[in-house]
Order: structure tokens, then sequence, then C-alpha cells
């Protein structure tokens, strides 16, 4: 049980990492005031979440997992070639909509597969999945 709810809280937090990671490389393009308003709001609960993993972890002795880095890389490069083509809001929202899609799912799939996980770690992680859902939800206004 503990290997796998120290599993589901690494994925977790590496998530809500490259969730913020995200959102701080398309601030920059942001020209709209309401897309701005949201991608804060967001932020906020990512690193709100993140810290809540990390708090978690340490619990049990363990460190915060950084995105992998070539998942990482890829993400960063790829947004930096679609901003570069288009950059105004709609594109922004489908670039952070991908990444909501790309979060949902990959959490999902281990919170399925770390089903042996504390009740608190996988609850965590649908409460990860619900802002990523409702994020993504906000965003289609911009699209």
């Amino acid at each position: 049980m503990e290997k796998q709810t120290v599993e589901l809280l690494k994925e977790c937090n590496s998530g809500c990492k490259m969730g913020i990671n995200s959102m701080n490389q398309v601030r920059e393009y942001v020209m709209d005031e309401k897309l701005a308003k949201v991608l804060k709001e967001y932020d906020e609960k990512h690193k709100k979440l993140e810290k809540e993993t990390s708090k978690l972890l340490a619990e049990f002795g363990k460190d915060e997992k950084e995105p992998e880095k070539m998942a990482a890389a890829f993400s960063w490069i790829s947004t930096e070639m679609k901003l570069m083509i288009k950059d105004d809001a709609s594109q922004i929202a489908k670039i952070m909509t991908d990444g909501c899609n790309m979060g949902i799912k990959s959490l999902t799939e281990k919170i399925n597969q770390y089903s042996d996980a504390s009740k608190e770690s996988i609850s965590l992680a649908k409460d990860i999945v619900k802002c990523e859902e409702a994020f993504r939800d906000d965003l289609k206004q911009f699209l």
C-alpha cells in the first residue's frame, strides 16, 4: 500500500509541476485579461495541490518528483513552436486544453494502476483530475 501511495503521490506532484510550468511558459504571450485571470486562478490551484502532494510525500520521507526531462522538453518546444505560429488567446487555450486532457488521462490511469494506494492519496489525485477538468471547461470560452 505504501509503495503505491508514494508512486501515486509522485505522479500527482509531477503533473502539478508540469501544469505550473506550462502556465508560466504561456503567460508572456497572454494579452487577453480574462484569459490571464483564468490562468492565474488555476496556477494558484495547481500550486496549492502541488504543495499538498509535497507535504504528503515528505510524511513518507520521499522526495518530490520532477517532470520527466524528455516530456518536459518536448512540451516546451511544442508550445514554443505553436506560439510562434499563432499566439492569440485561442491558440493558448488550445495548448492548455491539450495539457489538461493529457493530465486527466495520465492521472486517471495512475489512479486505476495504484488502486491499493491510501484513500487520502487517491482522493487528492481525484481532486487534481477535477481541477484539470474545471480548467479545461473554463478554457472553452477562448477556443
